[in-house]
């Protein structure tokens, strides 16, 4: 039984996620700690996914920064806890995407684990995406495993769903290995286009898009990108899916209201995930959500009419709070590399085989 903290912090930008798991035969959380992504910052990040002047050293100050944010974090809920830095076997970082194209070779994550590994004094395990790529896989998703560790007992035909940025599922079944691959946008989309036009940088519980109507012109306009007719395995992430893509498609159709784009920007998360579904685990019995997404009722009403056969719930319906699985997963993942448990799974990432993910930065 050994004690791991995980950090994640997604595309959504929002901020970061600190899990404290107590590890023995199943992950066990213990306690959380969320950190506001600094607005500055946010915009530092976001501008690093795209090409720019004086990147290498902007990714070397943003990462510092992050670092820096991430340790200030882990040691306030260690302070919390009452435990000092030597309780905690590993940190699993994952870092932050600001590149992702697997189809050309690469994957960056940026979060400097050395700088995280002095700041805090406790081992650090990141970088986990890379060694996956360069088995020849996709490097995402890396939760499935763990979804599959998490949830695999349930015993039913089972999808775990994660709405961040982007949305991926992981699919379940007894006897078969773990499948699982990115959907497409999870809220990706929907921040862009109401931060755009209303300044916020979220649609809290999906209230925009639900006062909308959405407009099938628009929406089977973004389902023809050829991402969505392709099968797993894939992955994708701000490279694909953005402002300026969206942008293309309404330069083509009429103009609509703002609210009726988003609703159509929501229904867009929603039959992505559904068809992607449909095509890969026949009669799902249970959907279980988590990451951001569940906290839209939104949009858990829309997957719940689009799979009235599926129960569909969050991740707490089954005891794990939906906002810290992903958190949780990065925390199993620094306990796997450190026990040299393979993390990856070729049925979800079609890399060549099993490989223990991680690169790891001692205390």
């Amino acid at each position: 039984m050994a004690l791991y903290i995980g950090v994640m912090s997604g595309t959504s930008l929002d901020g970061l996620d600190i899990a404290l798991i107590e590890q023995h035969e199943q992950p066990r959380l213990l306690a959380t700690h969320y950190i506001p992504m600094p607005a500055d910052l946010r915009q530092a990040l976001l501008a690093l996914c795209a090409s720019g002047p004086d990147e290498i050293a902007r990714a070397a100050l943003a990462e510092n920064r992050w670092a820096t944010l991430a340790a200030e974090g882990i040691n306030h809920l260690l302070g919390k806890q009452g435990l000092q830095a030597d309780a905690i076997r590993a940190i699993g970082s994952h870092g932050q995407t600001i590149r992702h194209e697997p189809a050309r070779g690469f994957t960056v994550q940026i979060g400097n684990p050395a700088l995280l590994a002095e700041l805090t004094g406790i081992c650090v395990v990141g970088d986990f995406r890379r060694r996956d790529v360069a088995a020849g896989g996709q490097g995402a998703p890396l939760v499935p495993a763990f979804h599959e560790a998490l949830f695999g007992h349930i015993g039913q035909r089972l999808a775990v769903l994660n709405v961040g940025g982007f949305s991926n599922l992981s699919l379940i079944e007894q006897d078969q290995p773990v499948h699982g691959f990115d959907c497409g946008p999870g809220n990706v989309l929907m921040d862009a286009w109401i931060e755009r036009k209303r300044g916020q940088v979220y649609d809290a519980g999906g209230s925009w898009a639900a006062s909308g109507t959405p407009q099938a012109d628009l929406l089977n306009s973004l389902l023809s990108d050829p991402f969505f007719a392709g099968s797993g395995p894939k992955s994708t992430g701000r490279e694909v899916f953005n402002l300026p893509w969206l942008d293309g498609h309404l330069a083509q159709l009429p103009q609509y209201r703002d609210e009726d784009v988003q609703a159509t920007l929501l229904e867009l998360t929603a039959r992505s995930i559904v068809d992607s579904l449909r095509q890969a685990q026949q009669g799902t019995e249970a959907l279980l959500v988590c990451g951001g997404g569940a906290r839209n009722a939104a949009l858990m009403a829309r997957l719940g009419t689009l799979l009235p056969a599926a129960q569909v719930a969050s991740t707490a319906a089954h005891g794990v709070d939906p906002d810290w699985v992903e958190g949780m997963a990065f925390a199993w993942l620094a306990h796997c590399c450190l026990d040299g448990i393979p993390a990856n799974r070729p049925s979800v990432t079609a890399a060549k085989g099993l490989r223990i993910l991680g690169a790891i930065y001692p205390a």
